[in-house]
């Protein structure tokens, strides 16, 4: 009897319609989670403001949204996996949806705080979209499909700080934070019609389930689906005692009939889970990723608060003064406004450079220019030269992230995948919860050059590990 693969089925039907509905749905997730982060760039010194809160605390509210963020892509990767894709979606965003509103409400600095960790915990589930919307693209082109879904990334920031310059100007923060928090509520609505993971219902032994899947995008896409029965190897599963090194292990096989019990199934819960992502297969990438993640966090995450603190920090130690008020508070608006856009080319380079030189190479490239433009900036410039500099940066930050989040799920197998990222992106929020630290409190200490130095070497190591990542995942399935 013929049979066919995961990757056979959506290589002959091709990115169709269906593909590109999962994208602008998957997509408007993203352009939810970067609104929230942005936020922080916007909200900080107004609260500092109002409430008359120190510098130290301005930084913390950015730190307990990356805390909460940690704690909640560990959860909903678990989630996810243990029960389904879909699943982690709806609650993830229910929980961002609600908080973001409550928050808004908030009559003091503590509840703020604790309101928008809470926060925190519903955006960490970001990842989810992401592997979610790999899992129905066709490997020959996935590279570059996960260049233009991190468009809505951008599409992201740019509509925050639009919204802030707005809002912020005619209204108050309070009504930043619930504008901020509708692009999540969107979802919502169309939740009914989204489509469970194909792969997800693979790796569960749903092969009937996987095949109405499968049925429906063949129906979208006005495409055929390969004649005969779909099949899924538990071979490629992760198996800790495989004596196979790893990049044995990741390289594709041929796929054979689901008959076997699910190794990573629901019983087997978190903690086996992440054995395997520590077994002797996966551990050198795992850990390499939980490093790349983190320093690419910290990295970007810092450019964005830099662009908000750099000029000022730049005001105030010329003038010999802790912190001065900016005179034109539009100006923190504009340079956002103009830096948001440097990721757009970053996303352009990064789509050129995938196809071509593959993951690797394109991450540890992207990070070392990007150090090349944070150089000058370890002695004080002039606000244009600023504006441009952390420009080139964020570009090139923008796109080796971009290249990171495509290569962490492809390295992992399907039963781990949601997991896997999830971790690694938790990881990552510790950057996050680090960066105010050095990006708000070094620069308010008139500390500039010790702080660009801390980027330059963070990005430096982080490009090394790039180049000891085991395996290349370019036109490799899956699976």
């Amino acid at each position: 009897m013929e049979t066919y693969t995961m990757d056979n089925a959506l290589a002959a039907m091709g990115f169709g319609k269906f593909q590109a509905l999962v994208l602008v749905y998957a997509g408007m997730g993203w352009v939810a989670e970067s609104m929230e982060l942005m936020l922080l760039s916007f909200v900080g010194p107004l609260i500092r403001e109002e409430w008359k809160i120190s510098a130290q605390d301005e930084s913390l509210l950015s730190s307990v949204v990356f805390l909460g963020m940690l704690i909640g892509a560990c959860g909903w990767g678990f989630v996810s996996d243990k029960y389904g894709r879909r699943t982690g979606l709806l609650f993830s965003t229910l929980f961002t949806t609600g908080m973001g509103f409550i928050s808004a409400l908030s009559p003091n600095y503590l509840c703020l705080m604790a309101l928008r960790f809470l926060v925190g915990v519903g955006v960490g589930g970001g990842h989810v979209f992401s592997s979610w919307f790999l899992e129905f693209v066709p490997a020959q082109n996935r590279g570059t499909w996960m260049i233009v879904f991190s468009f809505f990334w951008t599409l992201g920031t740019v509509l925050e700080a639009s919204l802030a310059w707005v809002v912020i100007s005619a209204l108050n923060w309070r009504w930043l934070l619930a504008f901020t928090a509708v692009p999540c509520f969107l979802l919502l609505p169309f939740f009914g019609i989204t489509p469970e993971s194909p792969r997800y219902l693979c790796a569960q032994n749903r092969m009937s389930d996987a095949t109405l899947v499968l049925e429906r995008i063949s129906k979208t896409n006005q495409a055929a689906l390969p004649p005969g029965i779909l099949t899924y190897n538990r071979g490629i599963e992760v198996d800790q005692s495989a004596p196979t090194c790893e990049i044995d292990h990741l390289l594709p096989v041929r796929e054979k009939e689901c008959t076997d019990d699910n190794a990573m199934s629901s019983k087997s819960g978190s903690l086996a889970a992440l054995r395997s992502l520590l077994s002797r297969n996966l551990r050198r990438s795992t850990l390499l990723l939980w490093f790349v993640f983190y320093a690419n966090s910290f990295a970007y995450y810092g450019l964005v608060l830099l662009t908000s603190q750099l000029s000022d920090a730049n005001r105030s130690c010329a003038s010999g003064l802790r912190y001065v008020k900016s005179e034109q508070d539009a100006s923190l608006y504009k340079d956002t406004f103009i830096t948001s856009f440097a990721e757009i080319p970053g996303l352009l380079v990064s789509a050129v450079l995938v196809e071509w030189l593959g993951r690797k190479a394109t991450m540890w490239c992207l990070m070392f220019t990007c150090c090349g433009f944070l150089g000058p900036l370890v002695f004080h410039q002039s606000e244009i030269w600023i504006t441009g500099l952390l420009f080139g940066a964020r570009a090139c930050a923008m796109g080796s992230f971009t290249v990171l989040c495509l290569y962490a799920p492809e390295v992992y197998p399907t039963s781990v995948r949601s997991t896997g990222v999830g971790i690694a992106t938790a990881i990552g929020r510790i950057g996050g919860i680090v960066c105010p630290l050095v990006a708000v409190g070094m620069l308010r200490s008139c500390h500039q050059m010790e702080a660009i130095i801390v980027f330059e070497a963070v990005l430096c190591l982080a490009a090394i590990a790039c180049m000891l990542f085991p395996v290349e995942t370019k036109g490799r399935d899956m699976n």
